[in-house]
């Protein structure tokens, strides 16, 4: 309720008078200014603000949480019936491999070794001393005898027994130191007698009734008790220089 007097502003009224409304200092009326766009210009920087900062989150959490789902994937994934019979398959081939690498057994009675035989090195001849040394060392070279000699008729009968002419040799020397080959060479000492230098000089008698005159007698008497005692002519000459006699 009003009185008379009172009016009532209508809209427009109402309008002007917002548009004329005191100043608080100057006490002027003054128009207000007219609105102006910031409000919206704020409201759409808001929304892009927040957009940006959602954005940001997104792609700060984003390969962190990806990578924690994939694991938790992973974690609680099925085990299919594919899947434990491929590590069937692969676990059993790798014991395949492991037992092929193990070198296998080898049987002594399977296999047979060779060893090379090592050649027999040819034995050095040895030197022999020039002089003599008691021990039968030293062995006389060979010199063909003159024909129609004793040593003649004696280089014939060692060939046909088989001796060389290191034996012949070896007589030659033996009955030079004994006799001198001389067919009445006697020792009076011990009566020793002819080219072999037999003791006493009767024991030649069972090679011929000659043995006193015959070098050919001789010969084959002595060279018979030379190969019966001593084996060879160089063995009754090694003798004779170990001990002076044979």
């Amino acid at each position: 309720m009003t009185s008379g007097n009172e009016l009532t502003p209508s809209r427009r009224t109402r309008r002007h008078d917002l548009s004329t409304l005191p100043d608080a200092r100057s006490g002027v009326r003054r128009r207000p200014a007219p609105p102006t766009r910031w409000a919206r210009r704020r409201g759409v920087l808001g929304f892009f603000a927040a957009f940006a900062a959602v954005g940001f989150v997104a792609a700060y959490i984003g390969p962190t949480g990806l990578a924690l789902a994939e694991a938790s994937a992973e974690e609680e994934a099925p085990i299919t019936l594919y899947a434990s019979a491929l590590g069937d398959i692969q676990t059993r081939q790798g014991d395949a491999d492991a037992a092929a690498a193990e070198p296998a057994a080898l049987e002594r009675g399977g296999y047979s070794v060779y060893v090379k035989p090592k050649p027999t090195p040819t034995p050095t001849p040895k030197k022999a001393s020039s002089s003599s040394s008691g021990g039968g060392g030293w062995r006389p070279p060979f010199v063909t005898p003159d024909p129609g000699t004793a040593q003649a008729i004696a280089y014939d009968m060692v060939l046909a027994r088989g001796w060389g002419d290191g034996e012949f040799a070896c007589l030659v020397a033996l009955w030079n130191k004994e006799s001198g080959w001389r067919v009445n060479a006697y020792n009076a000492s011990s009566g020793a007698y002819g080219i072999p230098q037999s003791l006493p000089g009767n024991k030649m008698a069972s090679a011929g009734a000659d043995w006193e005159t015959n070098p050919a007698t001789q010969i084959t008497w002595g060279l018979g008790y030379i190969g019966g005692r001593y084996g060879s002519p160089c063995g009754a000459w090694d003798h004779s220089q170990r001990t002076g006699w044979y």
